[in-house]
C-alpha cells in the first residue's frame, strides 16, 4: 500500500466535496472544505514529503465557464511538482499530451472512453497508443446499483452498464498502467470505506489500484490494507488535516509505510 494524496479543484478552488452531489448545471457541489491556498501549495507539500502518484482532479466540465480557472490551478500544481502528480478530469485524446507536457506523470481518463454506457474499445486503444499505456490511468469510479458496483462517468453523474469486476479490470488493464477507483456513494461522507469493493480490488491486484472514498479514521486505513491485501493504495480527502479533517498527514504516511 502507498499513500496517494489528492488535489481536487472545483470552480478554480481546491476543495473537498461530497462526490455524489456534483452537478454540471450551475457548477454546484456540496462542500466539505474550501481552501484559501492554491493547488501549487499542496503540490509542494507532496513534493517535499517525497510522495509520488497523487492525483489532481479537475471537477468542472470543459464546457463550464469556470473550467479555465480550474485548469490554471491544475497546471500550477503540475508545474510545482513536475513528474510527481497524475491529472484527470475532462481529458481525452485531444488534450492528454498537453497535460503530460505540462508535467503530469500520467493522465487519468474515464468519460472519454465510454459511449452509450459501455467502454468504447476503439477510443481506448487509440488513446492508449497516443499517450502510451505506461502513462494512462483509467478511472473506474463506481456506485452501487442493483446489488453491484457500476462505473459512473461525467463527473460521477451518469451510471453506465459496466460492472466493476475482475473481468472488466482484466480487459481494461491491457491499455493502462493503473486504475483509480472512487467509491462514489461514500465519497466525502466520512462514514467508512466500501468494504466489498476494497476486497475485490485486493483480490484482483494485477496492476496498481488507488482506492478513494469514505476513509475517516486510521482504522479505515488498516482495514483497507487488510481487505486490499496490501496491494491497494489509499487516498484520504475530507478527513485529512490538510483539508480541515482530523487525520494527520504525517501519521498517515507513517502508518502506510509500516509493515503490515
Amino acid at each position: 500500500m502507498e499513500f496517494r494524496p489528492c488535489i481536487d479543484i472545483h470552480n478554480g478552488k481546491v476543495k473537498q466535496i461530497v462526490g455524489g452531489s456534483l452537478r454540471d448545471r450551475g457548477d454546484r457541489a456540496r462542500e466539505n472544505f474550501v481552501s484559501a491556498r492554491d493547488a501549487a501549495y499542496y503540490a509542494e507539500i507532496y513534493r517535499n514529503a517525497g510522495i509520488r502518484g497523487g492525483h489532481v482532479i479537475l471537477l468542472n466540465g470543459r464546457e463550464s465557464s469556470r473550467y479555465p480557472d480550474t485548469k490554471r490551478q491544475a497546471l500550477g500544481a503540475l508545474a510545482a511538482y513536475p513528474g510527481g502528480l497524475q491529472v484527470g478530469g475532462g481529458i481525452g485524446e485531444d488534450n492528454a499530451l498537453e497535460f503530460l507536457e505540462a508535467g503530469a506523470s500520467h493522465v487519468i481518463v474515464t468519460s472519454y472512453v465510454f459511449h452509450d454506457g459501455e467502454v468504447d474499445y476503439g477510443r481506448l486503444r487509440s488513446l492508449s497508443r497516443t499517450v502510451g499505456r505506461e502513462r494512462l490511468v483509467l478511472d473506474v469510479s463506481c456506485r452501487r446499483a442493483e446489488g453491484e458496483y457500476r462505473v459512473v462517468t461525467d463527473r460521477w453523474q451518469k451510471l453506465t452498464g459496466e460492472r466493476v469486476c475482475a473481468e472488466l479490470l482484466d480487459r481494461l488493464s491491457e491499455y493502462c498502467a493503473e486504475f483509480l477507483v472512487h467509491g462514489v456513494d461514500v465519497e466525502g461522507k466520512n462514514r467508512g470505506i466500501e468494504k466489498p469493493l476494497a476486497r475485490m480490488l485486493g483480490e484482483w491486484g494485477k496492476i496498481p489500484v488507488t482506492y478513494a472514498g469514505g476513509v475517516h479514521s486510521y482504522e479505515d486505513i488498516e482495514l483497507l490494507r487488510r481487505l486490499g491485501r496490501d496491494r491497494v493504495h489509499v487516498t484520504v480527502g475530507s478527513a485529512l488535516d490538510l483539508f480541515g479533517g482530523e487525520l494527520s498527514f504525517e501519521e498517515i504516511q507513517r502508518r502506510v509505510s509500516a509493515p503490515l
